[in-house]
């Protein structure tokens, strides 16, 4: 916890006060080699709790370590000490990174997705389950399982595109087998990054 005494008006609207937040504190995390993925903040009389929420940048695969997460929270708590547009209450700071199953709302969270299986949620089809190949500006290539009956092998079908305006949300599957590239069966390069053989966020 920290307080200190600033110049300006009193910050009433949380939702106001997480944008200006986030803008203010986006070059500090870009500094510590990470993505600022969001900023909340929640009132309580004349106390503040600020979380921060940070991933590894796009094109790097795994997740944020704890000594990243040590050395990025010094960082912004000092930041924030010397915000000159802080209305000086005191205020807790809770930073955290995205839990390996954060749902897949935006290209960027697709990306850091690559290689992995996905539960995927679309408008114009029930609910499927795919790898996910390539990402590029218009949607996801997947490698799609099909249904199979319970206890045999699952098999998989031909690599399909899904453009992102179906794509309502996807979330990553959890596995506890290392993804094996040679399953992949790929014949062609991917157009955008490399494919993720471990756990990530």
């Amino acid at each position: 916890m920290a307080a200190r005494s600033g110049n300006s008006l009193l910050a009433t609207d949380p939702v106001a006060e997480a944008q200006r937040l986030h803008t203010f504190l986006t070059p500090t995390v870009t500094a510590a080699g990470l993505f600022l993925e969001e900023v909340k903040v929640h009132f309580a009389g004349t106390h503040r709790t600020v979380s921060v929420i940070v991933d590894l940048p796009e094109d790097e695969s795994g997740g944020v370590g704890l000594d990243a997460i040590s050395a990025v929270s010094r960082m912004l708590s000092e930041a924030m000490d010397t915000d000159p547009n802080d209305d000086g209450k005191p205020f807790d700071l809770e930073i955290s990174s995205p839990g390996a199953t954060r749902p897949l709302t935006e290209p960027r969270h697709w990306r850091r997705a690559l290689g992995r299986m996905v539960k995927v949620n679309a408008s114009d089809r029930e609910n499927f389950m795919g790898r996910v190949l390539d990402v590029d500006e218009e949607g996801v290539l997947f490698k799609p399982e099909l249904p199979v009956k319970k206890g045999m092998k699952p098999k998989q079908g031909e690599p399909e595109k899904l453009l992102f305006s179906v794509i309502r949300r996807g979330v990553v599957e959890l596995e506890f087998a290392r993804l094996d590239e040679a399953e992949l069966d790929l014949e062609f390069e991917p157009t955008g990054g490399n494919a993720v053989d471990g756990e990530g966020s």
